[in-house]
């Protein structure tokens, strides 16, 4: 029912960029937050970007500031990461994680989309 596909990983040369989406369905994706997390290989799975639904606030890791960008489009059900100036250390597998309802608050997670930043 509630499901998250991400797309868009792959291999890129350092300083390169890629452009990650995460297609939402099954619930109210306009209320939703949703974020990107990255777990690169024997580390934890980390956050990455988070935006949240009306205000569109975003908030960033520090080691991304300045080079990616989340972004959301709720007519498409939608959320975006733009990622630019590519480090090594970018590489992992890239999740997008949806957060919805109130009392409880559920998360959903999709299944992950790997990119690999290497010379």
């Amino acid at each position: 029912q509630v499901q998250l596909v991400e797309s868009g990983g792959g291999l890129v040369q350092p300083g390169g960029s890629l452009r990650l989406s995460c297609a939402a369905s099954g619930f109210t994706f306009s209320s939703a937050a949703m974020s990107w997390y990255r777990q690169a290989p024997g580390k934890e799975r980390e956050l990455v970007a988070t935006i949240t639904s009306a205000t569109r606030s975003t908030i960033y890791a520090d080691s991304v500031k300045g080079r990616f960008t989340i972004s959301r489009d709720n007519g498409k059900n939608t959320v975006y990461l733009q990622m630019n100036s590519l480090k090594p250390e970018d590489t992992g597998v890239y999740y997008c994680k949806a957060s919805y309802g109130v009392h409880p608050r559920y998360d959903t997670w999709g299944q992950g989309t790997p990119v690999t930043v290497s010379a």
